[in-house]
């Protein structure tokens, strides 16, 4: 059943209404007649199953038939802190990473860094991925919308890393590719001592760009309480990384069958 993210403005009393190119979708892709139903979500805290009432390509007015679990999100909020790679693969970093589960994405400049880049552009970028974001969460059936924050620089992303309950940096030191240990262990270790705050903890997945960290960003990171971990003995693609540390956390949470 499709499903559509919409502003809490949009819920009237035992109504909801879809706009723009929602209303577009809905009516000239979708082909919406009254009484077919859809999914709208706040993103926030409300779900539910609705019935068309009234259908053009400018407004859809629905009636509220249900109430619905927001049932579809993990426990454990896992920011991706991704060091902004080149050309679209910070695309597929947030579709992929929405559909698995990712809670924000924190896209980030990084001394190796290739992309140039540049600020100015910055509002369209993040009003792009927004929309992927959004997107990628209306077909994985999540009921919210991960958020993207502002491009921070390597300063700001490290003095954010004591506000997680953990953070993990994702770094293969040169001749090592074993470096640091697994994600399952450093979960397993962090568990231990986190007691109560096991259970809906804030998680932070650090991701380098093409070129990798500097020993010195690892060093640096470690210092503001990050954890090394390693992603198995092969080299993989700054935008596969974080998708195979997400899973991993998600398995680690339970969504997979993990414990």
């Amino acid at each position: 059943m499709q499903r559509y993210f919409v502003a809490a403005e949009q819920f009237d009393g035992s109504s909801v209404r879809l706009i723009g190119e929602d209303a577009f979708h809905a009516v000239r892709v979708m082909r919406m007649k009254p009484e077919e139903k859809f999914i709208a979500s706040d993103g926030q805290s409300r779900v539910v199953l609705a019935a068309v009432r009234e259908a053009d390509s400018s407004e859809v007015v629905a009636d509220i038939v249900e109430e619905l679990p927001m049932d579809s999100e993990s426990n454990w909020s896992v920011t991706i802190a991704q060091s902004l790679p080149k050309g679209d693969k910070m695309e597929l970093v947030i579709q992929k990473g929405t559909e698995i589960g990712a809670y924000s994405f924190a896209p980030f400049q990084s001394e190796r860094m290739i992309v140039q880049y540049d600020g100015k552009k910055e509002a369209k970028r993040l009003e792009r991925w927004s929309k992927i974001a959004k997107e990628a969460a209306e077909q994985s059936h999540r009921c919210r919308v991960p958020v993207i924050e502002p491009v921070r620089n390597w300063r700001e992303l490290k003095e954010a890393i004591p506000t997680f309950d953990l953070a993990l940096f994702c770094y293969e030191r040169e001749g090592d590719a074993a470096a640091g240990k697994g994600i399952r262990d450093a979960v397993l270790n962090w568990k231990k001592q986190a007691g109560d705050k096991a259970a809906e903890p804030k998680m932070l997945l650090i991701v380098g760009p093409e070129g990798g960290f500097t020993e010195r960003e690892a060093d640096e990171a470690e210092a503001a309480g990050a954890v090394i971990v390693g992603l198995g003995r092969r080299i993989l693609r700054t935008e596969t990384a974080g998708i195979v540390g997400l899973t991993c956390l998600m398995y680690e949470a339970g969504e997979m069958g993990g414990a």
